[in-house]
């Protein structure tokens, strides 16, 4: 394994991370977790995921996805369901307002990334890992077509 190259990848995704996260927040008042779980949201049959499944599909624990599904719902963004067949079973479902503001932050995260990405293949230390992902318009272009 090249230890170079892993190194790279995490210092990547550390800088990509922490500039898609504040594009989110300074342009839709919405954090990059809360992205990720509106557009997990967005897919999910009836727009609904259990909060497991959420966490899950999102990369957080329980006690995190639990959190974040209240800062969700008090901005509006979401709301709480009961399972009918499990009542011990707890749903985040989007709401239509939700929906709007992942729209409406597509375009802001597909040009963050592509933004960082294109930082990261003008920076030596990154620019090996920068392009093994390819040029930044074709990732730009796969965020924008594919839901994450």
């Amino acid at each position: 394994m090249d230890t170079r190259l892993w190194d790279q990848v995490v210092v990547l995704h550390a800088r990509v991370e922490h500039d898609l996260g504040r594009a989110l927040q300074r342009r839709h008042g919405i954090g990059l977790s809360e992205f990720r779980a509106l557009s997990k949201l967005a897919v999910a049959h009836d727009g609904e995921l259990r909060m497991q499944e959420l966490a899950d599909s999102i990369g957080l624990n329980q006690s995190s996805v639990s959190r974040l599904a209240v800062r969700l719902e008090t901005d509006g963004l979401t709301r709480r369901d009961l399972c009918p067949k499990d009542r011990r079973g707890v749903y985040s479902v989007i709401t239509d307002e939700g929906r709007t503001r992942l729209a409406e932050a597509r375009a802001t995260y597909a040009d963050a990334l592509a933004a960082a990405l294109a930082k990261a293949a003008a920076d030596p230390q990154l620019a090996d890992v920068a392009a093994a992902l390819g040029t930044t318009a074709a990732v730009a272009d796969r965020v924008g077509s594919v839901s994450l």
